[in-house]
């Protein structure tokens, strides 16, 4: 019945191939590493992350050359990585499809699909670049308004006064907390700022508007993720 189902080696890998394909792979691994310090955007320290492309992508390369002969050997690294357990958790979508990125180029580069791999990772690279520097141009700064200010709580048309100010530099608005006690008053605002020049215009106005006033930027982008 299994006489015709050989586990054992089906030819041993070749030396200089697996060198050659090493090579191509570490050359890909700096280039991805060089994409990922320049194009990434997460919150993490890339140039710490990026140290683990190159062993991510040449351990595939490694294994999939040692496993593609025998099938015995790939039913064993199956049996292998089911008891792997990584403790270090991955948590922004950007960082996870980057180690894609280099498990795919280990896999094409130890099935021997060299041209194919390095033209294929060299174009998803490009497309990425592209991306990232649109979404560079067209993205907006959203922040987190703090407002505090000397008051008086009979004073009329504080808030239209504010919200009119904020507006004009602002692309949206939104208040979520404004108080007026004793002789101050606060107020808290999310806010789209098209550019770092509108965040200098908007704190120069406020400060003419209102001699007295404390600020605080948040930058919502930057919160971290519970």
């Amino acid at each position: 019945m299994f006489e015709n189902l050989d586990l054992g080696a089906g030819g041993a890998p070749s030396l200089p191939a697996l060198l050659i394909n090493l090579a191509i792979g570490a050359g890909l691994s700096l280039v991805l590493r060089w994409h990922f310090r320049t194009f990434g955007s997460t919150l993490s320290n890339r140039d710490e992350f990026a140290q683990v492309f190159p062993f991510i992508l040449l351990t595939t390369v490694l294994v999939i050359t040692v496993v593609k002969s025998s099938l015995a050997l790939s039913l064993g690294l199956v049996g292998a990585l089911s008891i792997v357990r990584f403790r270090t958790p991955v948590k922004e979508p950007e960082e996870l499809a980057y180690l894609f990125v280099a498990i795919a180029m280990g896999l094409g580069l130890g099935a021997d699909q060299t041209v194919l791999t390095v033209v294929a990772g060299l174009a998803i690279l490009g497309v990425m670049a592209l991306f990232g520097v649109i979404r560079r141009d067209r993205r907006t700064k959203n922040l987190f308004l703090s407002l505090d200010w000397p008051a008086d709580p009979e004073s009329d048309g504080l808030l239209d006064q504010l919200t009119s100010i904020v507006g004009k530099h602002a692309s949206s608005t939104d208040l979520r907390r404004f108080d007026l006690r004793g002789g101050s008053a606060e107020a808290t605002l999310f806010i789209d700022l098209p550019s770092s020049q509108k965040l200098g215009e908007l704190t120069e106005e406020l400060r003419q508007a209102f001699p007295q006033i404390g600020m605080s930027f948040i930058d919502q982008s930057k919160m971290p993720s519970i």
